[in-house]
């Protein structure tokens, strides 16, 4: 009975070990054959480790393909703890190359993780320095090709383009506002070991990086060139608080040049104070315009009808007074009598105070937010401003009068050229854009192509007309003089406005500006500079910008291949002004008759005979009093 018993339980034991097997069994089967992926990667996590290959961002490139923002290949230095044998021999010769103290390498060396990154003194190491590591195969450390941002044009362009981090992140301008193109992906070079670190013998995976998208501007080098030298020389020259400048296609809103002073350089962003790297003063710095902004009185005086340029009339007397304060004209004893049109030219305040009173609080402020002043205009730029309009509740007599010449509003340098834009292009409200299209280099398509955004319509065609035409009048009879380019239709406006702070007008301390079109009669640019206090100058704009001005005119009509014209608004001449005449045809003419002709002028024959067979300048070109024409006698 006893024995019985026993064999009982064996079998009973052999049953449940059966049993259990049975089971071991199939939830082996159960791993092995449906839990086969997710243990493989679990494995692979477990004994893979990658070493990172920073990607290359796309390159940033002006409207014609000129590289502005490119790439080096530099080198980095990465240390796998567990894989190095002598850590302190290894933390004293990597301490030495790299000239820092052991305690800080040696604490990179000992440090509990799988991999680490020498940061920040391992970054961007020069190729003899890596050489130097490289030489010693030291166990664990590792050299890994790595990607930096480079500016081959230094502070060209700075505030536009902005500045990568050190991890090559877009922090500001167009690398951080399109940062997700620019980047690309990451790639990687996978090896194994164990839990020790020791390298297994196993196959290495390399994963290619991909490069950034290639990010194509509206900006055109040569443009920004010319804007770079002019606003050196006026830091040079006036020492000024600061300084900005804009071009602009008004036809399409296209950013052609942007720049200000003071800039920075890209590549060394760090050595540059908060300030200078993050404030494009082109659209972050908000100011009273002065009389730029009488451009946008006149076209909504001229729209609404309440005044005709040519035919109506103004007496200024050099003074009127609003609300008990007196307004002043720059000119001493007033203009007299005079057409609204010399009014603009002469940019005569008084009759401006009457323009404002004629249009009405309710319709020149819905004129100044038709224009689009008090929002941003949309750039895509970071940093952009809004200005300060006042608000129509608050808008008196003597608020209405001075901001119909630009004094007691704030608003940014974009603002106006984009609203002067609006005013030259047939009366369409444009948004401005830095972004002309996005391509990608690795399979050569173009992945984006920006377009012109019309806001709204503005003014009329006819007034768009008229304005043209009045702005080519100041620069041919008023405070635009010295921006006259003869066979050329230059428009213009002239601004000075004196600078507040804490409430209060500072004295001697202004914003110089002029704006600028060309040609007046068909805008191919827009260009707009401003000057901030600057020294040792005369307080008026029409002497302090207008030289910069047209010498920047002058490189924009070569770049944009502006053709001259016969019919542009002959200048008021001063008398210290170049005149110019047309050359008289002498062909076929004795050397007496062509001196007759050509009396002025500074000449010279070459040949001994009498007749003239070729001259130069040809016949019918104007060209300068007192300048030197060549004749060929038979």
């Amino acid at each position: 009975m006893f024995f019985k018993k026993i064999d009982t339980r064996i079998k009973y034991v052999i049953l449940i070990a059966l049993l259990l097997f049975f089971i071991i069994f199939l939830k082996i089967f159960y791993i092995q054959v449906f839990e086969y992926k997710k243990l493989s990667t679990l494995e692979d996590e477990l004994i893979s480790r990658e070493l990172p290959i920073v990607a290359e961002r796309g390159r940033i490139l002006d409207r014609n393909g000129i590289v502005l923002a490119n790439n080096l290949t530099t080198t980095s230095l990465i240390v796998i703890p567990n894989q190095v044998e002598d850590k302190e021999y290894t933390a004293k010769v990597i301490s030495k190359i790299l000239d820092v103290s052991f305690e800080d390498i040696f604490a990179h060396v000992t440090k509990k993780v799988s991999i680490e990154r020498i940061h920040p003194e391992g970054r961007n190491l020069s190729f003899d320095i890596a050489d130097k590591i490289s030489s010693y195969n030291l166990p664990g450390v590792y050299l890994v090709k790595e990607s930096k941002r480079y500016y081959p044009y230094g502070n060209m362009l700075s505030h536009v383009l902005g500045f990568t981090g050190s991890d090559n992140q877009g922090l500001s301008g167009v690398e951080l506002l399109y940062d997700d193109y620019l980047k690309g992906t990451n790639g990687f070079i996978k090896y194994y070991s164990d839990a020790k670190g020791n390298r297994l013998e196993m196959s290495e995976v390399y994963e290619k990086p991909t490069s950034g998208m290639d990010i194509n501007l509206t900006i055109d080098y040569k443009v920004q060139s010319s804007i770079e030298r002019e606003l050196n020389n006026i830091v040079d020259m006036f020492n000024p608080d600061g300084a900005w400048a804009i071009a602009i296609n008004p036809n399409t809103g296209e950013i052609l040049g942007m720049a200000s002073r003071p800039d920075f350089n890209p590549n060394n962003y760090r050595n540059y104070s908060e300030e200078v790297i993050n404030r494009n003063l082109a659209i972050w710095k908000t100011y009273e315009p002065g009389s730029t902004f009488k451009i946008i009185t006149t076209a909504a005086a001229v729209e609404e009808g309440v005044v005709n340029l040519e035919k109506d009339t103004f007496y200024d007397p050099g003074k009127v007074k609003v609300s008990g304060a007196t307004i002043r004209c720059w000119k001493s004893g007033g203009h007299g009598a005079q057409t609204f049109l010399q009014v603009f030219e002469n940019s005569c305040n008084p009759g401006f105070v009457s323009m404002g009173f004629k249009l009405g609080k309710e319709k020149l402020f819905s004129y100044i937010d038709l224009f689009g002043f008090g929002e941003k205009t949309g750039i895509d730029l970071n940093g952009e401003a809004t200005g300060i309009i006042f608000d129509l509740d608050n808008v008196k007599d003597l608020e209405l009068a001075t901001t119909a010449f630009g004094q007691g509003v704030s608003v940014t340098a974009l603002q106006q050229v984009d609203a002067v834009s609006a005013i030259v292009n047939g009366g369409y409200l444009l948004q401005p854009y830095i972004l002309k299209s996005i391509s990608d280099s690795n399979t050569n398509t173009t992945y984006l192509e920006n377009k012109t955004t019309i806001i709204r319509k503005t003014v009329s065609s006819n007034t768009s007309k008229i304005l043209r035409m009045a702005l080519e009048s100041v620069v041919a009879n008023g405070g635009g003089k010295m921006t006259y380019i003869d066979g050329y239709r230059v428009g213009g406006k002239t601004g000075t406005a004196q600078k507040v702070e804490n409430g209060r007008y500072l004295e001697n301390n202004y914003i110089m500006s002029f704006m600028s079109v060309l040609p007046s009669n068909d805008p191919k640019v827009v260009f707009y500079l401003a000057i901030d206090n600057p020294k040792k100058t005369a307080l008026l704009s029409s002497y302090t910008t207008t030289p910069f001005v047209r010498r920047i005119l002058l490189d924009l009509i070569t770049i944009l291949d502006i053709e001259k014209q016969d019919d542009q608004k002959e200048k008021d001449y001063e008398w210290y002004d170049k005149k110019y005449y047309e050359v008289e045809n002498v062909i076929g003419k004795t050397r007496k008759e062509a001196k007759k002709l050509l009396t002025g002028f500074d000449i010279e024959f070459i040949g001994n005979g009498d007749i003239v067979v070729e001259q130069s300048p040809s016949a019918g070109e104007r060209y300068y009093e007192t300048g030197k024409i060549r004749l060929i006698t038979e």
